[in-house]
């Protein structure tokens, strides 16, 4: 089945390509990570989303899609509940709302040149990270249902952070529908103590320098100058989100038979949004969105308390206020024109950035003028980028873009290409301080392990679904 290029940004999957299919695939890519989208068989991925019961126009991938568990990490879709819509974890993925914050600082690159160790120390001395590490917070049974349910707003309430952190957040960083009776004991025990907690793998804390700045406008309602000290945090919802989509997945497969879903894939396992299946899948789903809000909001009043220690100055002082917080891997109800109607759609984002374009009612007011803020981070040896979402994200994506670089090998593939080398020290030499827990994590993430971000933000930009404004350059990263 021969694939179409529609133009230099966009190719088509079309209808046919895997039995089943009810919609075509679109792929936003270049002619040179096209050919590594087609070996990384996001391709089939792609075309087998499309076969989901209620899918809508089109299945899409990012240009930093890679395979994934059901979808292909990078890949969005949006299903009709009012047509048999299904609502699928393969689509939101184990690491639910796995997402990124930016903070602006009033710091310049001379005021910090000389003491990025001595802050990278403080840092990764004050803030848990690792794997299964655990966190400062304690909580009781009864706190964590209300963390649950409310999210970055019951961070706030216990005095981890201030009512704009909440403005400036996603969703006001509370996924509305969640339910704390639908999440398992095994999902609370995971979860339990791991709040305000960094995590491993490809989350990370980072301190930027603003390097060049696109467009002026946009960049002075952000906030944003060149030379400007940003920090970065990315994180999720630790154990308990991934036991959320383990306990969801072992029910969706019982509903496919129960419903007559037919699939080509036996990860994309779903069940009709309106189901009592699917409903209790978003009620817990929306817990975990709600726990990895909470844990980043945490962990950004963690970074602000080692900036104060470290400084020796409130962090007031230093302008340290939130500009945006993005989910990555999520599923939500929105509205959307589909022929020409207003309709409630189930949209997927799985490793993808929500991309609102400007006077939406959804973001901010100080934002309302130039879009929603969307953070890609880089990594970690290259860069990130801050852009915002357009009407063209709208009207074409469900309002979704790229989320980061994506993998160009596995973690495996990784730790053996580093062999024999010291990622630390050539970060150093680059003029980076990292601080890890494991050796191996710098080897799964050193810059060779990921698709070159310049060129996917590249795509994005000039596909018109998410436009450049500034692009940060690490100057200091912390990895569990």
């Amino acid at each position: 089945m021969n694939l179409k290029k529609l133009n230099d940004y966009r190719w088509e999957i079309p209808k046919g390509y895997v039995d089943g299919m009810l919609v075509p695939g679109i792929i936003y890519s270049n002619e040179k990570m096209f050919q590594s989208l087609e070996k990384e068989q996001v391709l089939k991925q792609v075309a087998n989303v499309a076969c989901l019961p209620g899918i809508v126009r089109y299945s899409f991938a990012m240009p930093d899609a890679h395979w994934g568990y059901g979808f292909a990490i990078g890949g969005v879709a949006a299903t009709n509940p009012s047509e048999g819509g299904v609502i699928s974890p393969g689509g939101v993925g184990y690491d639910i709302n796995c997402g990124v914050r930016l903070v602006k600082t009033n710091l310049k690159v001379e005021d910090v040149k000389n003491k990025i160790s001595g802050l990278m120390d403080t840092l990764f001395h004050d803030i848990p990270c690792g794997v299964g590490i655990g966190g400062k917070i304690k909580i009781s049974p009864q706190q964590e249902k209300e963390l649950l349910k409310d999210g970055s707003k019951w961070a706030v309430e216990q005095g981890y952070g201030i009512e704009d952190d909440i403005i400036n957040t996603e969703e006001n960083g509370c996924l509305k529908g969640a339910n704390p009776d639908k999440v398992s004991s095994r999902a609370y025990e995971r979860g339990k103590g791991q709040s305000g907690t960094l995590g491993s793998g490809n989350h990370f804390l980072e301190i930027q320098a603003v390097d060049e700045i696109y467009d002026e406008v946009k960049a002075k309602v952000l906030g944003i100058e060149k030379g400007q000290i940003t920090i970065m945090i990315h994180s999720g919802s630790r154990g308990l989100g991934h036991q959320v989509c383990d306990d969801s997945l072992r029910v969706m497969q019982k509903a496919v038979a129960k419903y007559g879903i037919k699939l080509p894939d036996r990860q994309l396992v779903s069940a009709p949004v309106d189901s009592p299946e699917g409903k209790d899948y978003f009620s817990a789903m929306a817990c975990a969105a709600n726990y990895a809000w909470c844990n980043r909001q945490i962990l950004m009043h963690l970074v602000r308390e080692a900036f104060e220690k470290f400084f020796g100055k409130q962090w007031q002082d230093f302008g340290m206020e939130l500009i945006y917080d993005v989910a990555h891997n999520i599923a939500k109800l929105e509205r959307h024109k589909v022929n020409g109607r207003e309709t409630v759609l189930c949209v997927h984002r799985k490793g993808a950035t929500r991309a609102f374009p400007s006077n939406h009612a959804d973001i901010p007011l100080k934002y309302k003028a130039i879009g929603q803020p969307v953070i890609i981070p880089g990594d970690m040896g290259r860069a990130s980028y801050l852009l915002v979402g357009t009407q063209k994200a709208f009207e074409e994506t469900w309002g979704s873009t790229c989320h980061g670089a994506g993998r160009a090998m596995s973690r495996h593939q990784a730790i053996k290409f580093a062999e024999g080398r010291s990622i630390n020290k050539e970060m150093e030499s680059k003029g980076i301080a990292v601080r890890a827990r494991d050796k191996n994590t710098l080897a799964e993430e050193m810059s060779e392990a990921y698709k070159d971000i310049n060129m996917v933000v590249d795509i994005v930009h000039k596909a018109g679904i998410s436009e450049k404004v500034a692009r940060m350059k690490p100057l200091g990263v912390m990895k569990g």
